[in-house]
């Protein structure tokens, strides 16, 4: 037994950055989000390192139409005659300034914090983001002598997704003086930025050319930017003096600093503490990461709605990615309404029994291929009541949403979605990627899954036992329909795809042909919450995916026996996508691995002590490359260099779940001791 006990608030994540591990420090993160899909985003050492990165990348259509408006402040010191240049920049083979040399820490807390200390002051740079609102506030704490700090801010004011170039066509202009301005690119007008500065305006309009950018030349990308800025805000600071910078998109906007820390402070110390007192620092530490994709969507004529980003920097809210994080991110957390909200946001676009593949990037507008988005959505569903138990919600909403999509599915919809003469699931054609697994190269499908997939056919199966369940006290004779389709979809699921002579799941089957590849489709035949498998399948299956599919940090999506096997995600696009799901690895595979041998070990105590081992890289990796959330992929060969996205959802909801569903089997074995 262990005694009753509050978890203590978690501490911030700390780092020292020094000019001789600058190469390691600017591929560390961090990551300050809003509940709009606004965010600020650079390196531990303020060197931009992507063209995703700016302290205000703002979100025009929330949580889309995002703009690189701010992208950097550059700030001076002057003591005296002495100047010291605090800003640190990448050029091609230099650095200018080298402002590393005076940062002593940076920490990563509800506001992000820069500390630079020279022999005889100290500034100390807070960045937070204004809640819900497209504006950032920069605060400026100096400790020393009487001094100068100049304030120098750079702007892009472009495409997130693109780079501002000096060649092109533009119009950069300012207008303002005194302690604001208004930045805007007349060439498109649709926005403006404004600046407001406790300091005085000094005009020195200039363009600085070809900042690099090296995470995106380390992606096969133009790495190369021009950035503009209209001149710098002076503030005479003396010891204690603040002096604050505010940036926002389209109007002023006041950021009123400390109380809008305490606001996301108190937020995030309720989530560390939302996933209970048997949870360890990393899974608290992931249910905080997690508030970072929990965003508003704006709908015209209507309120707006909860919904799920599927990652930083540059996705927008997918529907696979939403339901398969749900249970991590809001469910583990207790956050039913916005869970409620994301339901409905999906369910109000569902077309034709199906879930959208994703929200468009700049529009409300939904996108439709995706086979197992669905699937999910049911998924997900059941969970909501299973933690619950609101039937009212699964009645009125869920239910209907459900009935709709399977109907849709068995009788047929897009993409030649329909349910075939044994019951199972087929659709998809030879240029489509309707599977989680849709890298596509121009016309060429990297990874053709088409006809019958093994995991969309264990969730076409899982889904009719839910209906079967969910829907016995409410329509008895819907349950029975439902009942009846699953004890005929199970059999069928077998012999379709258990292989006797690999002891393990053919991965599809394509025209009747059955696809051999080794690879973690198959670990959901386990872990959903109804299995077509009998218990002595479902343990070859874990067994064979322990074998050759676990790492240290999820599992890989290609066995390496495989002569298509790729060791690293590769530079070029080609490259990148041809590794995508030929071996790279999956972190968000590591909740559905470790629900299936906790499902299938016998030795409960063993099992523990080896999920929680399997687990424990991640701890680790809270510091690697987002700092404090978990990264989208990693190569396939160790030592498994994360690449993709620096935050995804659904790799921080299902480690944070596999790490709550540890601790409950670690409980439960202690009641029964």
């Amino acid at each position: 037994m262990t005694a009753n006990r509050t978890p203590q608030p978690l501490p911030p994540m700390t780092f020292h950055p020094a000019p001789d591990t600058l190469n390691a420090d600017l591929s560390r993160e961090w990551l300050l989000p809003n509940r709009i899909g606004a965010y600020a985003s650079s390196s531990i050492v303020g060197c931009n390192t992507r063209r995703y990165h700016g302290l205000l990348v703002a979100a025009a259509t929330p949580p889309v139409g995002r703009i690189v408006t701010l992208s950097t402040v550059m700030e001076q010191v002057q003591i005296g005659e002495q100047m010291h240049e605090l800003a640190t920049n990448e050029f091609a083979e230099t650095f200018s300034p080298r402002g590393v040399t005076y940062l002593a820490q940076f920490v990563n807390d509800a506001a992000v914090r820069f500390v630079y200390r020279g022999e005889k002051w100290e500034v100390v740079k807070e960045i937070i983001l204004g809640d819900a609102a497209n504006a950032v506030a920069i605060r400026y704490t100096y400790h020393g002598p009487a001094a100068l700090l100049r304030l120098w801010p750079f702007v892009a004011m472009r495409d997130f997704h693109g780079l501002r170039k000096v060649s092109q066509p533009h119009q950069m202009v300012f207008e303002g003086s005194g302690h604001s301005l208004k930045i805007e690119d007349r060439l498109r007008p649709q926005h403006a930025l404004y600046l407001s500065c406790d300091g005085s305006f000094e005009q020195r309009s200039q363009w600085w050319y070809r900042f690099l950018y090296r995470a995106d030349v380390a992606r096969g990308q133009d790495g190369f930017e021009d950035l503009y800025t209209p001149g710098h805000f002076t503030c005479p600071v003396s010891d204690g003096t603040l002096c604050q910078i505010t940036a926002s998109l389209d109007e002023p906007t006041v950021v009123e600093f400390d109380s809008t820390v305490a606001s996301r402070r108190r937020r995030l110390e309720e989530l560390a503490a939302s996933v209970g007192q048997d949870a360890d620092d990393t899974a608290r530490r992931l249910a905080v990461a997690g508030d970072a994709f929990v965003v508003q969507r704006s709908f015209p004529n209507a309120p707006p709605s909860w919904t799920l980003l599927a990652g930083y920097h540059w996705f927008s809210d997918w529907g696979r990615d939403a339901f398969i994080a749900l249970p991590g991110l809001l469910l583990a957390t207790g956050r039913y309404e916005q869970a409620r909200q994301v339901f409905k946001t999906f369910a109000g676009a569902l077309s034709e029994g199906m879930i959208p593949n994703h929200f468009d990037d700049y529009s409300t507008a939904a996108h439709y291929n995706s086979i197992d988005a669905s699937l999910w959505f049911i998924i997900a569903a059941d969970r909501y009541v299973a933690a619950t138990g609101d039937q009212t919600f699964w009645r009125d909403v869920l239910m209907p949403a459900a009935h709709a999509i399977l109907t849709a599915y068995r009788n047929g919809t897009r993409f030649d979605i329909h349910a075939d003469a044994d019951g199972l699931l087929s659709g998809g054609s030879p240029q489509t990627q309707l599977t989680w697994m849709d890298a596509k190269l121009g016309e060429e499908v990297v990874t053709p899954r088409h006809d019958k997939a093994v995991e969309i056919n264990a969730l076409w199966h899982c889904a009719h036992r839910i209906m079967a369940d969910r829907c016995e006290k409410i329509d008895p004779a819907l349950a029975s329909h439902y009942c009846h389709l699953a004890e005929l979809i199970a059999p069928a699921f077998g012999r379709v795809f258990w292989s006797e002579q690999l002891c393990c799941l053919y991965d599809c089957v394509t025209g009747g042909k059955p696809d051999a590849s080794i690879r973690p489709n198959q670990i959901l035949a386990v872990s959903l919450p109804h299995s077509p498998l009998l218990p002595q399948q479902q343990a070859a299956v874990v067994h064979t995916c322990c074998r050759q599919l676990l790492t240290p940090l999820g599992l890989r999506t290609l066995s390496p026996s495989d002569g298509r096997y790729r060791q690293a995600y590769g530079v070029s696009w080609e490259s990148r996508d041809r590794a995508y799901h030929q071996g790279t690895v999956w972190a968000w595979l590591i909740g559905p691995f470790i629900e299936a041998y906790l499902k299938t070990e016998p030795d409960a105590a063993h099992a523990v002590a080896q999920a929680r081992q399997w687990l424990a890289p991640f701890d680790a990796h809270l510091s690697e490359a987002g700092i404090g959330t978990i990264s989208e992929i990693f190569d396939g060969d160790a030592p498994h260099h994360p690449q993709g996205c620096i935050a995804q959802a659904w790799s921080v909801a299902e480690v944070l779940r596999a790490k709550l569903l540890v601790a409950q089997y670690a409980k439960a074995g202690r009641k029964t001791s």
